[in-house]
């Protein structure tokens, strides 16, 4: 599909929310919430789809205001964060990344024992690195079908050079058997844990703050994108709408434009037609991955 024709698409399908028809690349229509048949890859042993729901805007991680921040919070009681679970797996959506904190563990517990319609979830560990492991096995108890250390960590220890300490923290993840993986935000980081074989089975890659800033730059997912094409593993790219501050239509066709056929997105949802755009990203990613 051309950008421009995409790029209108995407204005009808904003301006329209639930009411739109949505149309695949061939032009078959498609009902809104119908269930999408999303693309997937593979993170170790994992299927997912290639796109995965962030839980950011559920904990109240605008990375705009803390006005915004106090906001989300209110708004996503755990009655919502399940409407929002259940309407994405109805669209396609395989999988949702959240860290293992202790409203989201018993939250999820919950939702799997009830028969909740979305089936994996990816742990973000963020702990302090003396509670690193004891957050791993937390997630792994919880039921996380997959883990990785959060960016702002993995960077921590980049920066002093314990890679020892990272690898332990990966090797942990391995020997529970599950897929691990590691975010960040540098673009020096993955290349370098690729180039120490690491054992890590898939990257999650910021695609802003490279320059170690609250950059939102079209620069700064240059280098985002430069780095993920010459990563052999499989990458999630998160932050593609520069935390709200893009168009759906923009991030997801410039992100899509950029990955590789093996790599996926990772995007949170935050609005009052917060279904609406549940079943927008995912008409974008079909569009634009012709599936």
């Amino acid at each position: 599909m051309k950008r421009r024709e995409f790029l209108r698409t995407g204005a009808v399908l904003a301006a329209g929310g639930a009411g739109v028809v949505r149309r695949s690349l061939d032009g078959a229509a498609l009902r809104p919430g119908a269930p999408a048949g999303l693309p997937t890859v593979r993170l170790g042993t994992l299927e997912v789809s290639r796109l995965i729901l962030g839980s950011n805007p559920f904990w109240g991680y605008s990375h705009k205001s803390a006005q915004l921040d106090e906001e989300m919070r209110r708004h996503h009681t755990d009655e919502r964060i399940v409407q929002i679970l259940d309407e994405a797996a109805s669209c396609g959506v395989t999988a949702v990344a959240s860290p293992p904190d202790e409203r989201w563990r018993k939250l999820w517990i919950r939702y799997a024992a009830g028969g909740g319609k979305l089936k994996q979830w990816i742990s973000q560990c963020h702990g302090s690195p003396e509670q690193m492991l004891a957050e791993i096995d937390r997630s792994v108890e919880a039921g996380a079908a997959a883990i990785f250390i959060q960016g702002a960590r993995v960077e921590e220890q980049f920066g002093k050079g314990n890679f020892d300490l990272l690898r332990a923290w990966i090797e942990h993840i391995k020997k529970a058997g599950l897929p691990a993986g590691a975010a960040a935000h540098w673009p020096e980081v993955h290349p370098e844990l690729e180039r120490r074989g690491f054992p890590t089975d898939f990257y999650y890659q910021c695609m802003y703050n490279a320059s170690k800033t609250s950059d939102y730059s079209s620069a700064e997912r240059e280098k985002a994108a430069a780095t993920i094409a010459q990563l052999k593993k499989p990458v999630i790219a998160y932050k593609i709408l520069a935390a709200g501050r893009l168009t759906a239509a923009e991030g997801f066709e410039y992100a899509f434009s950029r990955i590789k056929r093996k790599d996926g997105v990772c995007v949170g949802i935050y609005a009052q037609n917060a279904i609406d755009q549940i079943r927008q990203n995912a008409t974008y990613t079909e569009m634009l991955t012709g599936a």
